[in-house]
């Protein structure tokens, strides 16, 4: 039942060109021609610099290593553009069948729990595609750089830091598909497709703001409520704990588990939430 309403959901996302191009491509498109319109402006500027000044601009010889395609691609596989994109798409998953009033035609024909999972199903689906896009788009973005600066191309990653790029793929990947379950929980909850696109924009903007101000509440990233309220600070302290960086506080054990916590809450509560919602709801009129 669960394989049925996957690909009948599939088969209708795939009807909507628009929604697949708006979710899959333009983020990586626009990242893709906009990095090499950066690269071709920071040449340019390099040689005029150099010609104002009367010197010769200096050759480009290092190499450039395809490799980090890699990590950058899997770091920044859930950033801010990929997610509002992907949230159009959530909204249209989780909310269109509300909006043209089609649940009562499909509801005899599978399950409710089945059907709702179907959707997160496709949308997972489509999350992946979106990465796989944005990777291809950075190794784009790295060899447009080779290009217009004239240096060598060469492909280097440490075996040992392989582990690390999948769960950094992996995080990036739960997080998108988490910050769409609280449009999957305003959709069940308000019938309403544009409050399943607003509602999770809203939200997020929010807790970005709170984190900005969490010195002033006495919040330091470490502590129980941030970690707990505010989902993007518990991803980027996950992806911290696979690939050590600078941090402006110590990183615990204690602290990952506190943002290992945080972070299956907001993506498993939103998800039982709507189904229990769903499974309750008369849907004679939709």
């Amino acid at each position: 039942m669960l394989v049925d309403a996957v690909r009948a959901e599939g088969f209708r996302l795939s009807k909507n060109r628009t929604l697949v191009f708006l979710s899959v491509l333009l983020t990586p498109l626009l990242f893709a021609v906009g990095g090499t319109g950066f690269h071709l402006i920071s040449k340019a500027k390099g040689e005029e610099a150099a010609a104002a000044a009367g010197l010769s601009a200096p050759a480009e010889s290092a190499a450039v290593n395809l490799g980090d395609a890699l990590s950058m691609g899997a770091g920044a596989g859930a950033n801010g553009l990929i997610l509002v994109f992907m949230l159009i798409a959530a909204a249209t998953l989780y909310a269109g069948d509300y909006r043209w009033e089609t649940w009562r035609l499909i509801t005899p024909r599978n399950g409710r729990v089945a059907l709702l999972l179907g959707k997160v199903g496709v949308f997972k689906l489509l999350a992946l595609a979106a990465m796989i896009a944005f990777l291809v788009a950075t190794f784009v973005f790295f060899i447009a750089q080779a290009v217009v600066y004239e240096r060598p191309l060469t492909f280097s990653y440490p075996l040992d830091q392989l582990g690390g790029f999948a769960l950094v793929w992996l995080l990036s990947w739960i997080r998108i598909i988490q910050f769409a379950m609280v449009g999957l929980l305003t959709a069940v909850m308000t019938r309403s497709l544009l409050a399943a696109l607003f509602v999770p924009w809203a939200l997020g903007f929010g807790q970005s703001m709170l984190g900005q101000f969490m010195p002033l509440i006495g919040w330091e990233p470490q502590m129980w409520a941030p970690q707990l309220l505010l989902p993007g600070l518990a991803y980027d302290t996950l992806k911290a704990a696979v690939e050590p960086g600078p941090l402006e506080a110590p990183l615990t054990d204690a602290t990952v588990w506190r943002s290992l916590i945080g972070f299956t809450l907001w993506t498993l509560v939103p998800l039982a939430l709507s189904i229990f919602w769903f499974k309750r709801q008369d849907l004679s009129k939709e």
